[in-house]
């Protein structure tokens, strides 16, 4: 069993930003979800973690190992799938995912071929290895970067942000392979989109101005909010009224109109409807008890 236990790590840049405030948390095997707003504080964690930044204060070990102290250590059991991935123009898939086993300490030839057949089979894109990886699509460079996150078998993967920008699709191809790859590993998904977490993460946590807010497991935490959230088409000019008047979580376009969710104990009035809650309703409520607490 691989555990990455981080405590207390707050991280201050330069221009006085305070990007993470006190981060706790134990994790250990399978697929843990990361929730967050854009701007939150997930890619600061992210890269704290894969020794790319030092923290300002606080620790982080994985497997025993010192992140901080021992970040070459750290870097060989890493598999790290950034934000933005940036390829070399005009080499192929095959050329550049044997580069880059040898910068991870690959050098056995032959091991190192196998390694790299095996992962662009693993990752659907044996039949494109003699292409240009910048000519790939989305999803395909995508999956490309999980084949050069997985290169000397890491034990620790982070993927920062993966299916934003696929389409649906792809984005479903990716986070099936990224579920097949999370079982004796621990692989870290950050991401804004609620959805990707609640399909594949067992485990998560909400973080919100580089805090974290709230975690555990998606359905335990919905279960939290059942029987308080409730619905109500209005028209659009409305929307304001409602929020004044009601604990409104989050509004939606549905077929041209407004759809309205409120957080409450009691019917807001006769003309709501009780709503059977998903992950993005406790998503929504958590960020805005946030919000009315800190107001």
């Amino acid at each position: 069993m691989n555990t990455l236990l981080i405590n207390d790590l707050t991280k201050t840049y330069s221009n006085g930003v305070k990007a993470l405030d006190g981060i706790n948390l134990k994790i250990t095997n399978g697929m843990f979800g990361l929730l967050g707003a854009n701007g939150a504080g997930k890619s600061s964690l992210m890269r704290t973690i894969a020794s790319l930044q030092e923290p300002s204060s606080g620790t982080i070990s994985f497997n025993d190992i010192d992140v901080v102290k021992q970040p070459n250590e750290i870097r060989k059991q890493l598999g790290y799938l950034p934000q933005e991935f940036g390829v070399y123009p005009k080499i192929s898939a095959e050329k550049l995912l044997n580069h880059l086993a040898v910068l991870k300490g690959i050098l056995n030839k032959k091991e190192r071929k196998e390694q790299v057949t095996a992962l662009l089979q693993q990752v659907n894109l044996y039949q494109h290895r003699k292409k240009s990886v910048y000519t790939f699509s989305g999803g395909m460079r995508q999956r490309f970067g999980i084949a050069q996150a997985l290169l000397a078998n890491p034990k620790l993967i982070i993927v920062d942000e993966p299916t934003a920008g696929l389409d649906p699709e792809e984005s479903n191809r990716f986070l099936n392979l990224l579920s097949e790859i999370g079982e004796n590993v621990i692989v870290i998904l950050s991401t804004h989109i609620v959805e990707d977490v609640r399909d594949l993460c067992p485990k998560m946590a909400i973080l919100s101005n580089g805090k974290i807010i709230t975690q555990g497991n998606p359905s335990e935490l919905v279960g939290t909010i059942t029987g308080k959230i409730w619905s109500k088409i209005v028209p659009k000019k409305d929307v304001n009224v409602y929020k004044k008047a009601f604990n409104v979580i989050s509004t939606k376009l549905v077929s041209g109109k407004t759809q309205i969710r409120v957080l409450s104990e009691t019917k807001p009035d006769a003309s709501f409807e009780l709503i059977v809650p998903n992950l993005e309703d406790f998503y929504f409520t958590t960020l805005f008890n946030q919000t009315s607490n800190k107001a």
